[in-house]
């Protein structure tokens, strides 16, 4: 099944900046090989359920890895049967409607 997610992973207890882990995460969803776009609270990410899963899970090793004893992530998920929709359409889509 075809998901598109946004993911906003962040590390505990490791001070106020995060955006190494932040960067970290970007590694992974680009060693996955998955389409993602960063924004300014989290990032977009679209591919395989499991795929994208698998790289959720090993955004959380490699955070705690760099030594963040606790990470909280919110995930918003979405899936449709009627068609496939890229995160780039869903874009396009309200482009055009402006």
């Amino acid at each position: 099944m075809k998901v598109i997610v946004d993911l906003c992973v962040v590390p505990m207890g490791v001070g106020v900046s995060v955006s190494k882990y932040v960067a970290e995460c970007q590694k992974v969803l680009q060693e996955a090989g998955l389409e993602h776009q960063l924004h300014a609270y989290g990032t977009n990410i679209e591919g395989d359920w499991d795929e994208v899963f698998a790289a959720i899970k090993l955004c959380h090793e490699r955070v705690h890895a760099m030594g963040a004893p606790r990470i909280t992530t919110s995930i918003k998920v979405g899936t449709r049967t009627d068609r496939r929709q890229s995160m780039q359409e869903k874009l396009e889509s309200v482009v055009r409607k402006q």
